[in-house]
């Protein structure tokens, strides 16, 4: 398999999963502190308060990157490191970390793809509603400049939000993330407000960088299937593709929202103004792709939104999340991204698998399943290349075995292995095979 010469094969992290450094220099509280203080959101009452103590040990992480041969790495900024009551005051030690780490990455050749929201609003904005308060995409249109004003001469490709479903759903609806609420009205306001605000930074992100400068949005999306031939099953997996899928991806690409999914949500839908919708669809450099599963559903009306049931596959491969392994999956959403809607370029930005990893007496992490997985979805994306999709990088996710969010350290989906009371690193078979794949691949 050949990929092309410029391609960039990185790996993917996030803020609150890894840095730890939760109360000191100045950051502010998150909604994820919040809510990991709260008995029962979290298991084992796990926090990201140390993680993998990324904050102090980002250089030595940096040179691990280095070791495997990989041109590029996304991560996050924690809003509330930056600018620790959503709005106001700017603390200066937040953005010299993130200043330092750039820099660190470019000295050897990496390249930095920056992503705004990974999930951690501060706390302070909750309080006065967070993401169903319009409020808030002001905060989010001042929190963009503040970063790229510091960052933009140096970072070219920006990630608004991640995974804009779960910051809504996982965090309004069904409450397993923060803030943990339970009601779907906010649910869809939540996610017009976090819409809204990705198309009021991507002018202000083009404003503060240059002529290299990208701005993309990242989703995580699944392909559906029914889960019978029968008619209430064929329209329940176009039910669920709307509530996964159309929700976000139509506005985003200047279709506004799907009508069919508006009629089902009948008064639960969000408030809109004149000018939303021209706004969400501002036009993007490149689109993220996170892909983990798909999704094998059946009609159940008496469900929660959106109705429907999703069904184990007999004789499929699972993770350790109990997700389908469907490799499949990964081409057919690159060739409808890129068949269907009209973004320039596409980046898969997470895809990776949680598995119960351990170390053997040898000292090492011996992680087959992992490295099949990996093997299995870049014959896809080369497939979907070889078809016409546009596709320019893909980050494995992740570096680092990490905070889990709702699962706290219970999930591994590192290509490293760490040793959380000892905060070792070890790379698995899966990162030594990914750094010989990389290496392969340029020889070409």
């Amino acid at each position: 398999m050949t990929f092309p010469s410029n391609f960039a094969w990185g790996v993917a992290t996030a803020a609150y999963q890894i840095e730890g450094a939760t109360r000191i220099d100045g950051r502010g509280e998150s909604i994820w502190d919040r809510f990991c203080a709260t008995p029962g959101n979290v298991l084992n009452g796990d926090n990201g308060d140390i993680a993998c103590d990324h904050y102090h040990r980002y250089h030595d992480d940096v040179a691990l990157i280095q070791s495997l041969g990989l041109n590029a790495y996304r991560f996050s900024i924690a809003w509330s490191r930056v600018i620790p009551q959503g709005r106001g005051a700017v603390n200066d030690a937040g953005l010299d970390f993130y200043d330092r780490l750039v820099d660190s990455l470019l000295a050897v050749n990496i390249t930095p793809f920056v992503t705004l929201y990974h999930w951690d609003l501060p706390q302070s904005l909750q309080d006065e509603g967070g993401w169903t308060n319009r409020a808030v995409v002001d905060s989010f249109a001042h929190y963009a400049d503040v970063v790229s004003r510091r960052l933009g001469d140096r970072v070219h490709y920006w990630i608004t939000h991640n995974e804009p479903w779960c910051a809504s759903f996982l965090g309004h609806y069904t409450g397993e993330h923060a803030p943990g609420h339970h009601d779907l009205s906010e649910t869809l306001q939540a996610a017009h407000h976090i819409l809204l605000s990705h198309g009021a930074a991507v002018p202000i992100l083009r404003a503060n960088g240059d002529n290299r400068t990208r701005v993309g949005i990242t989703c995580n999306l699944t392909p559906d299937v029914p889960a019978s031939d029968s008619e209430a099953d064929v329209i329940a997996a176009c039910r669920w593709d709307g509530f996964f899928n159309r929700w976000f991806l139509d506005p985003l690409s200047g279709r506004g929202y799907p009508e069919d999914m508006w009629t089902y949500y009948e008064s639960s839908v969000p408030t809109i103004q004149r000018g939303d919708l021209d706004q969400i669809s501002a036009p993007l450099d490149f689109f993220g792709l996170n892909y983990y599963f798909r999704a094998v559903v059946s009609d159940q009306p008496d469900a929660p939104v959106p109705g429907t049931r999703q069904h184990r596959v007999d004789g499929s491969p699972y993770t350790d999340m109990d997700w389908e392994v469907y490799a499949d999956g990964l081409y057919e959403l690159l060739i409808r991204l890129s068949k269907d809607y009209s973004f320039p370029a596409l980046y898969i930005t997470e895809n990776g698998a949680a598995f119960p990893d351990r170390v053997t007496p040898d000292g090492k992490v011996h992680d087959a399943e992992r490295v099949a997985f990996l093997n299995s979805h870049f014959a896809a994306a080369h497939r979907a290349i070889g078809e016409g999709a546009p596709l320019a990088g893909y980050f494995v996710w992740s570096l680092l075995d990490n905070f889990e969010w709702a699962y706290g350290y219970a999930k591994r989906f590192g290509i490293v292995y760490v040793d959380y009371p000892t905060q070792q690193r070890i790379v698995k078979d899966s990162g030594r095979w990914y750094a010989e794949w990389i290496a392969s691949k340029r020889e070409r």
